[in-house]
């Protein structure tokens, strides 16, 4: 892949899926991998960040507590912390997932990277970890 650097949120669900499938060839793997590499800037926020936590400590993930340090101190080192946005008023099947298109929407170029591709509002920036696999290509 080429060297491009790109700003991206980062779902949960793609880092529950990369952790799950820690093997570098899935498609959340190779995301996070490019997290890693620094290819990927990820934008957060406190609440980000405290979903993270919250999601990734659940008993029904085999996650060892250390792991999910890890995990955050990465995006907390490699990332961009947003500390205001301004609200953005859409439906939302799930309002835990308003904070990650706010912050997404409030760095111009910026990407939201998630499985749940239906539960964000029709926007060229929201886009599956394939599509942002992709993108790294181009």
């Amino acid at each position: 892949m080429k060297e491009k650097q790109i700003l991206a949120v980062i779902d949960t669900n793609v880092i529950v899926s990369a952790l799950l499938n820690h093997d570098g060839e899935s498609i959340p793997s190779i995301v996070l991998t490019n997290v890693i590499s620094g290819n990927i800037t990820p934008l957060y926020n406190e609440d980000i960040i405290s979903e993270y936590k919250d999601v990734l400590s659940r008993d029904n993930f085999p996650f060892r507590q250390e792991d999910i340090e890890s995990t955050i101190d990465l995006f907390v080192k490699k990332g961009i912390l947003i500390d205001s946005t301004v609200p953005i008023k859409e439906n939302y099947p799930d309002l835990d997932d308003v904070v990650f298109y706010e912050v997404a929407m409030s760095m111009d170029g910026t990407y939201l990277v998630t499985g749940n591709i239906k539960h964000f509002p029709i926007n060229s920036m929201v886009v599956t970890p394939a599509e942002m696999v992709e993108i790294l290509k181009d």
